[in-house]
């Protein structure tokens, strides 16, 4: 029977800042050699992760105009239900265990009460469906010398529906996040990112047109 202290543990979340490039790629955009990027010396195996999101919000759209989105993933290493708050110098994500497996029917599916607590500083239920966005990713680790993670790329294809309006979309994105042996400075992070746009303008690829899979889910392309 789970105590007090396993509760406590429980509604504390995990933490980390998101700092990362997201970049719009066609279906035949070739993979450029990361290789190339400042202090990256290899290039790991793609790692599929199929992936499958449910995003919620207020009918009123609370959490969107506070710039806040809370969804429940399954799939990948970090599973689980997350709150990704946006902010100048990345996203924070906050991060609890997945808990039961939701209703068939989206529009059930219940907040565990940690998120909810967490959440009530900009939005309180009831929360309704709001996006399911599913999505097969390979991802790719980029390290240094030594093996330490400089960056996590992650060549995504994304089935999207709203859940508002009943449409869908699909497309395919790329995306690369910093790892623990990224430059720490912003001088250093500016020149990687800016060496990585290099190479995906030269692959054929451009700067994202929306900042997250869940806006251009909502928006269209």
């Amino acid at each position: 029977m789970e105590d007090s202290a396993d509760r406590a543990a429980a509604a504390e979340p995990q933490r980390s800042l998101e700092v990362e490039r997201k970049y719009d790629v066609d279906d035949a955009t070739v993979v450029p050699d990361w290789t190339a990027l400042p202090g990256v010396a290899g290039v790991g195996e793609a790692e599929h992760r199929r992936l499958d999101a449910r995003y919620l919000d207020t009918a009123e759209g609370h959490l969107a105009r506070s710039g806040v989105a809370v969804r429940r993933r399954s799939g990948g290493p970090d599973a689980g239900w997350h709150i990704k708050i946006s902010t100048p110098e990345g996203k924070h994500e906050w991060a609890w265990p997945l808990g039961a497996e939701p209703a068939a029917d989206v529009s059930d599916l219940p907040v565990p009460e940690p998120v909810v607590a967490a959440l009530a500083q900009w939005a309180s239920p009831p929360f309704a469906a709001l996006a399911r966005i599913r999505n097969e990713r390979h991802a790719y680790a980029l390290r240094d010398a030594e093996g330490a993670l400089v960056a996590e790329f992650v060549d995504d294809h994304v089935t999207a529906r709203d859940e508002r309006r009943g449409t869908e979309a699909s497309w395919r994105e790329w995306e690369l996040e910093l790892g623990p042996a990224a430059p720490a400075d912003a001088e250093g992070r500016a020149a990687l990112f800016a060496a990585a746009d290099a190479l995906v303008s030269a692959a054929g690829g451009r700067p994202a047109a929306s900042d997250s899979k869940l806006g251009r889910a909502l928006t269209g392309p």
